[in-house]
């Protein structure tokens, strides 16, 4: 009885505030919270359309062995606006559908699968400093982090295992160098027993120059993690 009952609520809720695609206006399906199928599978430009381990021209250090972003960034167009409506507007929906595109992308790129085979494998929000977090309210990284787990079912790191330590100044309009010089020494591995050895997946929303996630795989592979990939939503 209560299901009907809950049924019927959810009859009436849908009738009365439809949920639609906030890029397109169409009516999402029940699985997905505020983009559509059809957005996510055209709307935006595929980084990595061949599965390549750099889907950008950037170098990555020793122990990086993969990066990998699910779109071009579109300065001014509909991702940056939904990338937005994630970071600022509390709408962590988003980055769950996000996240869960990004996964899929993932497991369709033969250098991702080849490095998780018979590994310990934990995946890697970018974590916020607390003072940030607590303004924001959330870690946009760890909702579209969740989306990445419900399609690959690989384990999130515990919050705990890693503190961003150092309250950085966004990198916006910071050049290469700066942005390095900002991030030095920003995380801390609290809990090495839970990275130990393991293949991590550092997750972010955008991925520019890689000195944030850089950073953070320094961190991890001093204390003590196998190889990185770095995954990410955008690429600019």
């Amino acid at each position: 009885m209560k299901s009907l009952v809950k049924k019927i609520k959810e009859g009436i809720s849908e009738v009365i505030f439809p949920t639609i695609c906030v890029v397109c206006g169409m009516k999402v399906s029940a699985s997905q919270h505020f983009v559509c199928t059809h957005c996510l599978e055209h709307k935006f430009d595929l980084a990595n359309r061949q599965g390549k381990q750099i889907s950008s021209d950037t170098i990555l250090p020793e122990g990086i062995v993969l990066q990998h972003a699910l779109w071009n960034f579109d300065k001014g167009g509909h991702l940056q606006d939904l990338l937005h409506q994630l970071k600022y507007n509390r709408l962590t929906g988003v980055g769950v559908d996000l996240g869960r595109q990004l996964g899929k992308t993932l497991l369709r790129n033969p250098f991702f699968i080849r490095a998780i085979e018979d590994q310990k494998v934990r995946l890697v929000p970018v974590p916020l400093h607390p003072k940030k977090e607590q303004k924001r309210g959330y870690n946009q990284a760890f909702y579209v982090t969740r989306g990445v787990a419900e399609v690959t079912n690989l384990h999130i790191l515990k919050k705990q295992a890693i503190k961003r330590v150092k309250n950085t100044r966004t990198q916006t309009g910071f050049s290469l160098e700066k942005r390095r010089e900002n991030i030095n020494g920003a995380f801390k591995v609290q809990r090495p027993d839970l990275i130990e050895e393991a293949f991590c997946v550092i997750i972010d929303d955008v991925f520019t120059t890689g000195a944030t996630t850089f950073e953070l795989a320094k961190a991890l592979r001093s204390a003590g993690s196998g190889n990185i990939a770095i995954a990410s939503v955008a690429q600019a």
